[in-house]
C-alpha cells in the first residue's frame, strides 16, 4: 500500500502537505502513509471539532494523540455552527476552507481521505442526482492543491493497514445513518449492486476511469472550438453537433460561476443558442448568458436591489 501511494506521486518527499483529519480509519491511514511519503516535517494535520456531536471533543483528543505519536503538527479549528441553513455544507465549508488557507500559507497541498469506497458512492449519488455525464468522472486524484491519495484504496485496505500498524480510530455513527443520501447508498444501494452482480463496484470504478480518459479528449475538442476565448459567436454555436455544442456551454458556464462550477448549465443549451440578440438567459448557479452583436458570453447574474 505504501509503495502504491507514494507511486501516484500525490505525496512527495518534502512537499508540505496539510491532512484532513476526522480521526476515522481512512483519514488515519492517510495521515500515517503522508508521514512515511513526505515526511513528518512536512505534514500538518487539521481537524475540525464542530461540535454537533457528543463525542466530538473525544474526537479531538484522539487526533491529538495519534499526531503525538507520528510526530505530526495538529491544527485544530472550532467554528461556531450557523443558526440556519445546510450543515452538512456549512462543514465541508470550513473544513476546506481552513485546510485551504494553511496549505496556501505552507505553499503546500491539501489531502482528504476519499478512498475508492466513497468514490463509488460518490458516482452512484451523483448519477441519481445530476443527470450530466461529468456526474459518472467521480473524484480526480488531484483537483490544484487538493489531491486524494487513497482513490485506488477500499475502506477494507485502510482498516487492513491500521490494525497492522496499531493505529486506533474514530467511527462516526452518523456515517451509517440513514438519514443523509449517502448513508443510505451504503446500507442499501451499494449491497443491491452486489447482490445483482459480486464485481458491481469494481465496474462501476472501471467505467468512471473509462469516462475520465474520454473526458481528456472532450476537453480537447472544446479547447480547440474556443480557442482560448470566454464568448462564442451564437451561429457557430448552433452550427456543432450537439453533444459539442453542450459541452461549449458547460465550459463557459463554469468559467463565469465564482465557484467554479455550474452544474446543470449543458441542460439549458438549446435555450441558450435560441437566444436573439440583445436577449438574456440567467442559467442558475450565479450565471447569466447574454447575446450581443451575435456573440454568446457568459457572467454573473446582475443583483437585484
Amino acid at each position: 500500500m505504501l509503495e502504491r501511494a507514494a507511486a501516484d506521486g500525490l505525496l512527495v518527499r518534502g512537499r508540505p502537505v496539510v491532512v484532513l483529519y476526522s480521526g476515522g480509519r481512512d483519514s488515519t491511514c492517510l495521515l500515517d502513509l503522508a508521514s512515511s511519503i513526505a515526511g513528518a516535517g512536512a505534514v500538518t494535520a487539521l481537524h475540525v471539532n464542530y461540535g454537533l456531536r457528543e463525542a466530538a471533543d473525544e474526537d479531538e483528543r484522539h487526533c491529538a494523540a495519534v499526531c503525538e505519536r507520528l510526530a505530526v503538527p495538529l491544527e485544530l479549528r472550532h467554528p461556531r455552527r450557523p443558526e440556519s441553513g445546510n450543515v452538512q455544507a456549512w462543514a465541508r465549508d470550513e473544513r476546506y476552507g481552513a485546510a485551504a488557507a494553511l496549505a496556501l500559507e505552507l505553499d503546500g497541498d491539501v489531502a482528504s481521505a476519499h478512498t475508492a469506497t466513497d468514490q463509488i458512492e460518490t458516482i452512484l449519488y451523483r448519477l441519481a442526482s445530476s443527470p450530466s455525464r461529468r456526474a459518472l468522472l467521480g473524484m480526480r486524484p488531484r483537483d490544484g492543491r487538493l489531491v486524494r491519495p487513497l482513490l485506488h484504496f477500499t475502506r477494507e485496505d485502510t482498516t487492513a493497514w491500521c490494525r497492522e500498524r496499531g493505529l486506533g480510530w474514530r467511527d462516526d455513527a452518523s456515517n451509517d445513518s440513514d438519514d443523509y443520501a449517502r448513508g443510505r447508498i451504503r446500507s442499501t444501494l451499494v449491497p443491491a449492486l452486489r447482490a445483482v452482480h459480486p464485481a458491481a463496484e469494481r465496474n462501476v470504478l472501471a467505467l468512471a476511469a473509462f469516462l475520465r480518459d474520454e473526458a481528456e479528449v472532450l476537453d480537447g475538442l472544446v479547447d480547440d472550438a474556443l480557442s482560448g476565448r470566454d464568448e462564442i459567436a451564437v451561429a457557430a454555436l448552433r452550427s456543432m453537433p450537439p453533444a459539442l455544442r453542450r459541452l461549449v456551454v458547460q465550459r463557459l458556464a463554469d468559467r463565469a460561476s465564482v465557484s467554479g462550477l455550474a452544474p446543470g448549465a449543458a441542460r439549458r443549451t438549446d435555450e441558450i443558442a435560441a437566444l436573439q440578440d440583445g436577449g438574456a438567459l440567467d442559467i442558475g448557479s450565479g450565471v447569466r448568458a447574454t447575446v450581443r452583436g451575435g456573440v454568446v458570453r457568459f457572467g454573473p447574474t446582475p443583483t437585484v436591489r
